[in-house]
């Protein structure tokens, strides 16, 4: 078994001060030891509006918070998983999720596929299509310490589809950072969360921001990590105070044990395999 750690931030417009927060959260993982960090969707920023999102992306901190990550990676002998935005063009961002190996190497960069778009009721009202461009594949689960992982993010927990592609490509792991809202969350986190696990029999990790970014955005928290027996083994709240961490054993034997004796025998013959 290997220790996985899941950690829970509050980001906003301040970049320096998010990379702060991500600092101690890998000091704390390091130092209980854990092999990997899974951190928030958006880790690097929050912000208020689409131009100061664009603003943000293309300013030299956001480029000195991934380098600072990786020093930090290399230094700590731990591997990182992040959220953070990139530039697609002069009005559009990429939200991705980037795999920083233990020698400080970006080994994977994933972008989020499906897109929050949402008007709830005495709610957020949300377009990330508006400023975001859409990913265009799924990447291939890959290997690292804690076995083969599948990268997804947010919003992308609501399409089974994915996560049941990257279980058909042998993913141990199926990883859903995220900013997920107040109510969304109350109503369907962990729900949504513990059916993935259980419909794929794997390990979810879902790293979230947690408490008030800004005037407009305030995100669930509730960081977890569930087994692929669909049992919670680590679990943060809202607390958003300061940055807080959560471990689990990741037991592959148990993955394995699970598929073997409940074997998930798909009729492809009767539908599409995904």
């Amino acid at each position: 078994m290997v220790l996985a750690a899941v950690g829970q931030l509050c980001a906003t417009a301040s970049i320096t001060s998010n990379l702060a927060q991500c600092q101690t959260l890998i000091k704390k993982a390091a130092a209980a030891g854990a092999k990997v960090l899974f951190l928030p969707e958006a880790s690097d920023y929050i912000a208020s509006s689409a131009d100061e999102s664009l603003a943000l992306a293309r300013s030299t901190d956001r480029g000195e918070f991934v380098s600072a990550l990786q020093i930090a990676a290399k230094q700590e002998k731990i591997h990182i998983n992040v959220g953070i935005h990139e530039i697609a063009s002069e009005q559009r961002l990429k939200n991705c999720l980037v795999w920083i190996d233990d020698k400080g190497v970006i080994t994977q960069n994933y972008q989020k596929i499906h897109l929050f778009d949402v008007d709830i009721k005495d709610g957020p009202v949300l377009k990330e299509s508006a400023s975001v461009q859409p990913g265009k594949e799924i990447l291939p689960p890959f290997e690292t310490p804690v076995g083969r992982v599948g990268l997804a993010i947010c919003f992308d927990l609501r399409f089974p589809e994915i996560s049941l592609a990257l279980r058909r490509q042998k993913a141990d792991i199926i990883t859903y950072p995220s900013a997920f809202t107040v109510p969304t969350g109350k109503a369907h986190w962990e729900s949504l969360l513990r059916a993935r696990a259980i419909e794929t029999q794997s390990y979810v990790i879902a790293a979230a921001q947690a408490g008030p970014h800004n005037e407009k955005r305030h995100s669930y928290g509730h960081s977890m990590i569930v087994n692929p027996w669909g049992e919670i083994v680590a679990e943060l709240g809202e607390d958003h105070d300061e940055p807080q961490i959560a471990t689990a054993d990741i037991n592959l034997s148990l993955v394995a044990k699970i598929r073997q004796e409940m074997p998930l025998l798909r009729r492809t013959d009767l539908y599409p395999e995904i």
